[in-house]
Formats: C-alpha cells, structure tokens, sequence
C-alpha cells in the first residue's frame, strides 16, 4: 500500500513528437500546449503545465517540457525540481538521441524517481514493441533507473493508462519529503501580466513556504515586492509549500519596471546572496565524447538560468568523459545557488549536454588550488547532511559561520542542530570547527607564555595582546569566546581584563630583587618627598628592569606613584594618614598651609599627598576648605 503523498513535481522528459504532450492530455485533459505557434507546429516551446491526481491520496503538477533539441534550454529549466521524470519513448521510433540527452539532463539534475511510458503501442505489432521496450531497458540498465518500470501505452485506445497511472503512484510512494520549514526559494520560470493581479511569476517552489502579503526579494538584483496573490495549480490560495506549482502575483517597484525575468529567483530570507562563482564536484558526461578542460567556456544551466561561464580545474587541466573533479565555475553573471544544487553544462559549441554536477560552495573565495583539508570539506559538503555542515564550518575558517547561514552555505534545512558532536564548537550563533577552536587555543595559550616570559613580573596579558594572537581576519569575538572556554576548562585563569597560567605566579628574580632592594632604601630614605621615576633610574644607573620592577612593587601594594610623578613607600603614606588625623582630625576649612606642620614637605609634594588623602577618605574638599575626618576610613 502506497503512503499518501501530495504536491510532487511530475516532469515530462523524450524525444521529440513522441508524443509527451498528448500523454499529458490523456492523464489529465488538459493541452499543456497554450501558445498558437506551438498549435501550428505541433510541438512544444514552451514549458506546459497540469495538474494530476490519480486518487484524493496523490497528485503531482506536471511539467510539460519540449522535446526539440533547440528547447533543451526551456527543458533544462522545466526540469530542475523534478521529483519524478515520465520518460516517453515512442513505439514506433524507440530510443532517439533526445531520448538520451534528456535522460542525461535528469540523471545530472540528480532526479531520483523515473518511470517509462512506450506511447502509440497501438502503432506496432507485439514482437516490435518487446524490443522497443527492450531498448529502452538496455538504455536504462548502466544508470540508476534499470529498476525503473516500463509501460505501454496508447492514447487513442486508452490502453496502459491506468497501468501507468499505478506506475507513478509506486514511483510517488518513495519520493524524498520536502520541507516547509528550509528557506524558501522560487526560481522563475515563466513572467506575465495577468488583468487585475498584474505581474505574475510562476516556477516550482524548491524549498521552504511562501503566503500572501509576504515581502520576498527578486534575486540577483534584490529588489523587494510583495506577494498579492498565491496559486498552486490555478487555485487561489494563502500560502504555497515546498514541491508545489506556484503562481505569484507581485507588487513592488522592480515588478512595475518590468526587471523580473526567467532565472530569477523568489527569496524570502535575507541569507540568500548571488553570486559570480562556485565551487562545485563536476562530472564529465561518460558516451559523450567531450571532455571538460581547463579555461573552457560553456553555459551553466541552474535552476531555471543559463549563465555563460569559465571552468578553472583544480590540479588537472582536463575531466574525461565519465570522470570526475573538484571545479570552479567563474561566471559571467550572477546566480542564487545553494550547496547540494545541481547543474548542468552544454557546450558553448556544438550546443550540447557535456557535464552536470553539484554545487558545494555558493558564494566562494576565488581559489587557485585546494589543499587537503579543503578537499575534506568539500567531499563532506557533496555527502549532505552533518558532514555538509560541517564542511561548510571547516571552510569559513578563523570567521566561522553563522548558524543563520546553513541553509545555504551546508544545504542545511532543518533549523539550528540540536547536537554538534566533537567536530563543530558554537559560540552565541556562530559555528567554528574543531580544528579552528583548536589552533586558536594554542596560539592564545603561546601568546600568555611569552607575555608571562617577556613580562614576569606582570600579573598576566591584557585580553588585547591575547585578541591580537589570532589572524586579523578571525571572528571578532572568537578570541574573548576562546578565553573564555579555556578558563572554563582550567588552562587561563582571568582575573577582570588580565589573563594568566594557572601555574604562573609573578615573582622577581634574584637580579631583581636586588635591583628591587636598591630602589626601596632609596624610597626609604627619601620619605614623602619620595622621587621621580627618572631620579630612581639615575639612582640605580638606569637599570634596563627598573620600570618593571616598580610596576610590581606597585601591584603589590608596597609603593605608590602620586600624582604620576613620585614615588613613596606606602607605609610612608600610612604614617602620614595616622598623624593628620591624630592632629587635625575633625577640623574644617583648612588650606594646604595648614597641613605644613603635619606634612614637613615641598609645596610640589604636599599637593599630590592631599590629594592621595582626599581619594582614601582621611580628607574631604569642601567650598570652605579641606575637613580631615575624626578617625582613620
């Protein structure tokens, strides 16, 4: 019993006049040719469209795609999004080389479901139809459609109608589910204005869910409008899902100006970019005779645009047929492209189907060559899943990737995960890769040593010198966030903006303690009128340590630099607290004359000294003059 399923993309695929848009007809009743020159030349241009649904369980829309070669382009675009390819073959010709091509194009495309139907059965005899449908067996057998099932059919009889209509049901049964909740993502295939909802967009909505009165963006150019109306297969409807026939009516300046074309694509989250490069796994059409060179010219086929572009080979100058590489596609115009995209490549000529392929990266650095972890990542990216997150992660580097950014930089359309495992670290929204969080510890953790071996008697680095450690071009709060996890696991100790080993202790050696001696007695024998950093330099003969070695006798507590011009021993300065209080304590509107008796100093100490007592509590300014308070604070 077959599961119910609903909204699937159903696309045409065959030789020309096989007979694609009658089969349709029959299905459904409804011509999917519209246009007066395809009624006059009986064969399809344009992409038709239908709705089909076999039970109340199962429907699809139908593309209709031409099956001229000189169409292969309006086909390429009707075919990307397929959930499931009808493959005509007709009795009375068999296997063409369209019949090929377009088999080609959407095994490329990466189409999974695939059902054949031989039309006009009812032209041949039994014995020529067995080998038609042989033929076509053979054709499929070295793909991954030999399972596929194979119907006869006739539309002037009816005949295999309802067995093809089984066949496609079975097929819907094992189509992958789309999600609703990825970004939503629209490429246009067909603009027109329609009386009283003005300009229309329709194509097949990839991903995600668009509603009315939304405000999505037209890509590549940005513009931005909003959504007037919704349909899905002609009905009117608030809102469309992901896998369904979608037709917006759309309002805004770039729609009035008439800039929305095919191979625009309809965005609604602002983490879509274009972009004029991409990094894909491109793979050589094997039985085509073509190989892909280095530097060679052709045309991109994604979603619904045709781009002009540069194939730039990493390491090879050259993809045989049926071969595989790591490329980047230098591109001649801007697309919107998502990691596990496919694509195709024609030659630029002969026009033809040469190579197909997935893209990795959708908004690339320019890259020459590939290292060995990149090509890791890139091997995770073409995998899916958390090996493409975590590709995507190890690819952005020391700059991390938001978790925003999943959807298309890691074709990630499940929200943020849950469970990072020991390959991704997260730091507030941002992930950054094992390796990543790894060097960044070491390089803070050597930049604390040597700071702690050039600055011994410091307490720690500054969170600026550590911040400095990592490439200018790492996340800016990737350097504090590793801090941070290094303290929580033991390896920093930070203490408000100093950081320092856990084993460190500042300590002098015995050069300087003797240097810290020295500078002491002199301290001590100058009492308050201590002296000047210069005058202890000329003391101790300019001592290459003695700036450092005040900074620690300071950070202990023993000495003081006032007014940033002296320096007195703080017990010096205990004293002369105790005596001001002792003798003046509790008397107001004092001026620095009257301190002098207290404080025996020059007017250009006794300054900074009051003002050392004013910090510490012992005085206070008033408008009247100084008030010294009864006790010590």
């Amino acid at each position: 019993m077959t599961r119910p399923r609903t909204g699937l993309i159903l696309g045409t695929a065959g030789h020309i006049d096989h007979g694609k848009t009658s089969l349709v007809e029959a299905l459904t009743g409804v011509d999917t040719d519209r246009l007066a020159e395809e009624k006059r030349r009986g064969i399809t241009i344009e992409l038709g469209f239908a709705r089909y649904a076999p039970t109340d369980a199962c429907s699809f829309g139908i593309v209709d795609v031409p099956g001229h070669e000189g169409f292969v382009r309006t086909m390429v675009a009707g075919a990307t999004g397929m959930d499931i390819v009808l493959l005509v073959v007709a009795a009375d010709e068999g296997v063409m080389p369209q019949t090929r091509e377009h088999l080609a194009i959407v095994k490329l495309l990466g189409v999974e479901g695939l059902v054949v139907a031989v039309t006009k059965a009812d032209l041949v005899d039994a014995e020529w139809l067995e080998l038609v449908i042989e033929e076509v067996r053979e054709t499929l057998d070295d793909t991954d459609y030999r399972n596929a099932e194979i119907v006869p059919t006739s539309v002037r009889t009816g005949a295999g109608l309802q067995e093809l209509s089984e066949a496609l049901m079975r097929a819907a049964a094992l189509a992958r589910e789309r999600s609703a909740d990825d970004l939503a993502r629209l490429p246009v295939d067909r603009v027109f204005a329609m009386e009283g909802a003005g300009t229309v967009v329709t194509g097949t909505l990839w991903s995600g869910s668009v509603t009315r009165g939304s405000t999505v963006r037209i890509l590549p150019r940005g513009e931005e409008a909003r959504v007037r109306a919704v349909q899905v297969h002609g009905e009117q409807v608030e809102g469309a899902n992901a896998g369904e026939r979608t037709a917006l009516a759309l309002t805004g300046a770039a729609v009035r100006r008439g800039l929305v074309t095919r191979g625009d694509v309809v965005v609604t989250d602002a983490s879509w970019s274009p972009s004029w490069m991409l990094t894909v796994r491109l793979h050589a059409l094997e039985g085509s005779g073509w190989r892909v060179e280095h530097g060679q010219r052709v045309r991109v086929h994604l979603g619904t645009v045709e781009v002009m572009s540069r194939v730039a080979l990493f390491g090879t100058e050259e993809v045989a047929p049926g071969a595989s590489a790591h490329a980047q596609l230098r591109l001649e115009a801007p697309v919107v492209a998502c990691c596990g995209d496919r694509f195709v490549i024609r030659s630029y000529s002969p026009i033809t189907t040469i190579a197909g392929g997935v893209v990795l990266e959708p908004v690339p650095p320019k890259r020459k060559r590939l290292s060995d972890q990149e090509r890791g990542a890139l091997a995770g990216l073409a995998r899916g899943g958390m090996r493409a997150l975590c590709g995507a992660v190890a690819l952005a580097g020391w700059e991390g990737l938001e978790e925003a950014m999943l959807g298309v930089r890691a074709g990630w359309g499940g929200g943020k995960p849950e469970t990072l495992g020991e390959d991704l670290w997260r730091l507030d929204t941002v992930l950054f890769d094992a390796g990543i969080v790894a060097r960044g510890e070491g390089e803070i953790l050597r930049a604390v040593r040597r700071h702690h071996d050039l600055h011994s008697l410091t307490a720690g680095a500054p969170l600026a010198v550590l911040r400095a450690a990592l490439p200018s071009h790492a996340h800016p709060r990737l350097a504090d966030g590793l801090v941070a996890r290094l303290a929580r696991a033991g390896r920093l100790v930070v203490e408000g903006k100093i950081a320092r080993l856990p084993e460190f202790t500042a300590a002098l050696s015995p050069e300087e303690k003797e240097l810290s001696g020295r500078l002491l007695r002199a301290l001590a024998d100058t009492g308050l009128q201590g002296p000047a950093t210069i005058e202890l330099e000329a003391i101790v003969s300019a001592h290459p340590r003695t700036g450092a070695v005040l900074a620690f006798l300071a950070a202990e507590g023993r000495i003081l630099l006032l007014g940033d011009a002296y320096w007195v021993m703080t017990e010096e300065l205990d004293r002369a607290a105790s005596r001001v209080v002792e003798e003046l304590g509790g008397e107001e509107g004092l001026g620095p004359a009257d301190f002098r008796t207290v404080l025996p100093v020059t007017r250009k100490h006794l300054i900074p000294i009051l003002a050392y007592l004013d910090a510490r509590g012992v005085t206070q300014r008033l408008a009247s003059g100084r008030r010294v308070s009864e006790s010590l604070p």
